[in-house]
């Protein structure tokens, strides 16, 4: 029975984790493209505006979304007196409300990997493809997307990786059947005292989670491995030829150096 818990908590943790990645990447990549392309004079404002969230507290942030999510929050307060809704929605203690929490959360980590790779772009790459007759998305899907797939794969691992084990806000947000792995460890540490098996469960999901990175970096350095070109030795004949080249000179300088030994 609690075998069944473990793997239920597990893949919902896996589905909530893909989801909110997906997410921050949807809204994530065009910020940080903007940013990219924007003027130098406005990057440092945009990426200020971005980590401006860390300046407070991560549990304040959540709270913050309690009272804007709630029934007597913000939100409702907002359709209310506008007379868009009747009632105040249920937005709190749901999916949605997790699904918001997570990706308000961990947004800024997916944007600045992204930006650190899209800055770094050849604008000439993009300018040439136009050159050749390429429209504008489909110079986007040819040369800018598959340069920044780096980007995209680092900014992912980084939303989906702590997003698995995100504890706080499905406690905080999350409904009933926001069944976490999170919440089902701290359970089973503090309220059934099973620490062992605890343990070993924290352990699994480390391997899990361990064993894409471990993969996905060999793939890496075997990609780069495979992309240095080797220098190539120089040739013997290469060697020869610069050893005449030297002689010519040296003869043509000879008429001149013994005009002036005669005066």
């Amino acid at each position: 029975m609690r075998d069944s818990l473990y793997v239920q908590a597990f893949l919902s943790s896996l589905e909530v984790a893909a989801v909110s990645t997906a997410l921050c990447l949807a809204l994530g990549y065009p910020m940080a493209y903007g940013i990219a392309r924007s003027g130098r004079r406005w990057r440092g404002a945009l990426l200020l505006l971005v980590l401006l969230p860390f300046w407070t507290s991560f549990l304040v942030r959540v709270y913050a979304w309690m009272g804007l999510l709630g029934n007597n929050g913000l939100i409702n307060e907002l359709l209310l007196a506008l007379h868009l809704v009747d009632e105040p929605i249920v937005m709190l203690q749901t999916r949605f409300a997790m699904y918001v929490g997570i990706v308000y959360s961990y947004l800024p980590f997916m944007i600045l990997p992204l930006y650190a790779n899209l800055e770094r772009h050849d604008e000439s790459l993009r300018e040439a493809a136009v050159d050749l007759g390429a429209t504008p998305l489909r110079a986007f899907l040819h040369v800018t997307l598959p340069l920044s797939l780096p980007g995209i794969v680092a900014g992912s691992m980084l939303v989906f990786i702590p997003a698995v084990g995100e504890f706080v806000i499905p406690r905080l947000l999350g409904g009933a059947d926001s069944l976490m792995i999170g919440r089902v460890l701290w359970d089973e540490f503090f309220s059934n005292r099973d620490w062992p098996g605890a343990s070993a469960v924290a352990v699994v999901l480390l391997v899990v989670l361990v064993i894409p990175i471990v993969i996905l970096q060999r793939y890496w350095a075997r990609e780069a491995q495979g992309s240095a070109m080797p220098r190539r030795a120089t040739p013997a004949r290469a060697t020869g030829g610069g050893a005449s080249l030297q002689r010519e000179l040296d003869e043509s300088e000879r008429p001149m150096r013994e005009s002036k030994a005669r005066s």
